[in-house]
């Protein structure tokens, strides 16, 4: 398997909490000293609990950084239905004008609505998941990973609503469009992501240096400011107001938001998954 690197620093990458266990069992990755990360007592609780982060022996395998929602992001004047329930994605008012990501955030989302446990789907549940993006796929406009694209169209009025990112609706809105970020009654999608050491770093301490940068109160009051996406820090909180927060669609109490949504996770039969999924897009 090829290792992988990011753009941030040669010795480290910025995987999902969900990827920890399988980049651990690949070899590609070595454990923290958390002693050398100047804020890990300022880490929200909920994060460092993370399947991943640390695992049975007490070793911390990831330095959590960042976190955000997957939800719909949709156009207040244009959608009269279904505002308050992923079902919008399925409804048949809206054909044509809806869009979803091309990423596993869709095929999970298939499963709530299919009322499969969608991290411990059986073969029989892999079924039902592709049955519900089989019904889906004749209402969407497209399918996409581009945040930039379907914004785009949220803004001119392409889509009514779509699958997105934090970043997205926070990008959409900054046009002035009339969007809104749902809270759906199933709940959202979280993702958590962090900074992990490359087995073969060799700065380390340079590294280091770099995490605890990316860990500093000022940059990650700049990720919430820039992207609407949640710090791993408890301390970036408390320097935004109420409404500043609700503005990013964020929480005044992270923990609380943590503890109710549905974070990503390994998921048993992802291949599989992934194999329907693909299936549907192409027309099968």
């Amino acid at each position: 398997m090829a290792k992988v690197r990011s753009g941030f620093h040669p010795d480290i990458a910025h995987p999902c909490t969900f990827k920890i266990d399988d980049w651990k069992k690949d070899g590609l990755i070595q454990p923290i000293d958390t002693s050398k990360v100047a804020n890990w007592d300022d880490i929200l609780p909920s994060l460092k609990k993370l399947p991943g982060v640390v695992d049975a022996d007490g070793k911390v395998w990831m330095v959590p950084w960042d976190w955000g929602n997957t939800s719909i992001i949709y156009r207040t004047d244009l959608v009269k239905s279904n505002s308050d329930s992923w079902a919008l994605l399925w409804d048949k008012e809206y054909e044509g004008r809806l869009a979803t990501l091309d990423a596993t955030d869709t095929p999970i989302v298939a499963a709530k609505m299919a009322g499969v446990d969608p991290f411990n789907a059986s073969d029989a549940d892999v079924e039902k998941i592709g049955d519900q993006l089989r019904a889906q796929r004749p209402l969407l406009r497209f399918y996409t990973a581009d945040q930039a694209s379907l914004g785009q169209a949220l803004a001119s009025g392409e889509l009514v609503a779509a699958m997105g990112w934090q970043a997205a609706f926070a990008a959409v809105k900054a046009t002035g469009a009339p969007v809104a970020y749902m809270k759906p009654k199933e709940g959202m999608l979280t993702w958590a992501c962090g900074f992990v050491l490359m087995k073969d770093s060799k700065n380390i301490d340079a590294a280091y240096d770099f995490i605890n940068a990316r860990l500093d109160p000022a940059s990650q009051k700049h990720l919430i400011s820039m992207y609407g996406y949640g710090g791993s820090l408890k301390s970036t909180f408390a320097q935004f107001t109420p409404a500043e927060l609700e503005a990013q669609s964020l929480p005044v109490d992270p923990e609380k938001t943590l503890s109710e949504t549905t974070i990503l996770q390994p998921q048993k039969n992802a291949d599989k998954i992934i194999e329907v999924f693909e299936a549907v897009k192409a027309g099968g």
